[in-house]
């Protein structure tokens, strides 16, 4: 009874005949009908990307060009603002114990203050004293090179006030050969030689943000004058190089050493 049951079925349902479909994930990729549809879409999508590449770089390109043009702006007034409040605090106390109380008022006074120094300090009776001062300072161990270097600077900045000062600004060849190194020529000399004499000039290397440095002696043939005053050539050292011209014209050096040559005598050994 059994057997025949199951040849029944095997005749209503063919088993070997019967495909089943299968389902994985190319099925999808392959229909005719989503095929259209999917590369409109991914072009979209593409086109979107680079629109928003597109944008990023425009808006980082202008964000870097406001920070480049406002950093030197904010740089300039915050030090302006800080060199303003640090120079009104001398006198702002003062005014604070007589109830007075505007600001400015003490910075005011600072620069007036300054300027009648400078005054009374260039007569007679103002130059003694600042010598008797100088004389006292000299005495004392350690303020004495505090303020012989501190004066040598500041005598540097204001070229033509004291032999010490920076007379020129020199391009020498140091350390090696092909190296150029900026200097400041602070004094000439005369070496003795067995064949005569050789002059040399004293060039100061600054390596250190202008008050620490190198002393070369270089022959006066082999310095290469540029065309730039020797406050232009303090600001070059300050800033690291970034304020050096683009193109820099050295003057000729025989025309500098003819301007001194009754200045200095080599003597013939």
């Amino acid at each position: 009874m059994g057997s025949r049951e199951d040849g029944d079925l095997q005749r209503l349902i063919p088993l070997q005949g019967l495909r089943i479909p299968e389902t994985n994930g190319d099925s999808r990729s392959s229909s005719p009908a989503d095929s259209p549809s999917g590369a409109p879409s991914s072009a979209r999508q593409s086109g979107k990307e680079a629109l928003v590449k597109v944008l990023h770089s425009w808006a980082s390109k202008k964000f870097m060009s406001g920070c480049m043009i406002l950093f030197p702006i904010a740089i300039t007034f915050y030090v302006t603002w800080w060199f303003i409040h640090f120079v009104d605090g001398f006198f702002s106390p003062f005014y604070a114990l007589l109830g007075i109380d505007i600001f400015g008022l003490g910075f005011v006074t600072s620069i007036t203050f300054i300027f009648l120094v400078g005054v009374f300090m260039s007569s007679w009776l103002g130059t003694n004293l600042l010598s008797l001062g100088e004389l006292i300072i000299q005495k004392m161990p350690f303020m004495s090179y505090i303020y012989a270097a501190s004066k040598q600077i500041s005598v540097a900045i204001s070229p033509g006030q004291g032999s010490n000062a920076f007379k020129e600004v020199a391009i020498i060849k140091h350390p090696s050969v092909g190296e150029y190194a900026f200097g400041f020529i602070t004094s000439t000399l005369v070496l003795r030689k067995n064949l005569g004499g050789e002059e040399l000039c004293c060039v100061y290397v600054s390596t250190n943000h202008l008050y620490m440095g190198d002393i070369v002696l270089v022959n006066s043939k082999d310095i290469m004058r540029p065309n730039i005053s020797v406050r232009e050539g303090i600001e070059i050292v300050i800033s690291g190089g970034m304020s050096i011209p683009k193109i820099l014209t050295t003057t000729n050096s025989q025309n500098n050493l003819s301007s001194r040559s009754g200045k200095y005598v080599i003597p013939q050994v």
